[in-house]
């Protein structure tokens, strides 16, 4: 049980820290540096004279990556593990902190909405357009605040639960590793032409990856929508009815929840629209977005984290991945 008990005190110490601090600086921040890595080897996975080879050559990059960080982390935290309990879970907790992003989810979002209280439109597009993959030039209010619900049910996602998810079956070295693979994803993901061929692994291991968590974030925030007295029986109608209305086949389980629970309509110009307009899209509805988010991270901690590292205790499985 040492071992369980140990994680989830990392659990625990890890998302209140991300909570109240916010990300660190880029010079210090474990993603930055996966950034500067992947930024180093796409030209020289790209070939432009031989386009047939670049699908293969993306394969074996991400796989590579994937693989290479996996066994490093785990060896580092194996060998601390064995010679200092207390700095294996300093290191965990750094790792963990440093892949999941609630407070600056949040932190987004308030200059997004500040800079509409202000009448300042063109910043709150620029501020949205650090958060979302559209064109966000010519978006009105109703849009950018449409993206920005977007962006949190999404981001509770991706940006929050899956890295807990995976911490949950794999320790902190299932959590960077989830992370990679997003980070893989957002910069060469086949969203550009550019990408389409030296990003389809990383685009096809995102999918995957986030295929359990998005689903499972759905049904947690319609638990988290009637806690915090948002319409959840309208946030199940639309979860039913359009949470396959996006391109991506996990983006709709969150947003059409977060939709529905807040009666709004949720618009990706010419791409998709969910929900319906009940309701005007308002700064307010960005407040309770946020509440609705931080609220299912802790019933997914509660009901969903920590029984799981239990119950992979249970099976011996923590022992065997620390070579206990």
């Amino acid at each position: 049980m040492i071992v369980s008990f140990d994680l989830i005190i990392i659990l625990l110490i890890s998302v209140t820290m991300d909570w109240i601090l916010g990300d660190l600086n880029n010079k210090t921040h474990p993603v930055a540096w996966l950034g500067k890595y992947i930024n180093y080897f796409i030209p020289k996975i790209k070939n432009e004279k031989k386009r047939n080879y670049e699908k293969k050559n993306g394969i074996i990059f991400t796989a590579i990556t994937i693989i290479f960080f996996a066994i490093l982390i785990q060896g580092i935290l194996v060998y601390l593990y064995n010679i200092n309990m207390i700095l294996m879970m300093v290191l965990s907790i750094f790792i963990l902190y440093s892949v999941i992003a609630i407070k600056g989810m949040e932190k987004h979002i308030n200059a997004i909405t500040i800079a509409l209280q202000n009448n300042d439109i063109e910043n709150a597009r620029k501020n949205l357009s650090m958060i979302v993959s559209r064109n966000t030039k010519n978006l009105d209010e109703q849009h950018i605040l449409s993206g920005a619900i977007e962006s949190i049910a999404d981001g509770t996602v991706d940006g929050i639960l899956s890295p807990i998810f995976y911490f949950s079956i794999f320790g902190s070295t299932g959590a960077f590793i989830f992370r990679i693979i997003n980070t893989l994803d957002s910069m060469i993901g086949y969203k550009e032409k550019y990408f389409e061929k030296i990003g389809w692994m990383a685009a096809k291991a995102d999918t995957y990856a986030n295929y359990i968590p998005a689903r499972t974030t759905a049904v947690l925030m319609i638990f988290a929508a009637i806690i915090s007295k948002a319409d959840w029986k309208n946030s199940i109608d639309i979860f039913k009815k359009e949470r396959n209305h996006t391109i991506s086949i996990n983006s709709g389980h969150p947003i059409s929840v977060l939709a529905g629970a807040l009666r709004i309509r949720l618009e990706k110009l010419d791409h998709y629209a969910i929900g319906e307009p009940l309701e005007k899209i308002s700064i307010e509805k960005c407040k309770m977005a946020i509440k609705i988010m931080k609220i299912t991270i802790l019933v997914f901690c509660m009901i969903i984290a920590i029984p799981l590292i239990l119950i992979m205790d249970y099976l011996n499985w923590w022992n065997f991945l620390f070579g206990i």
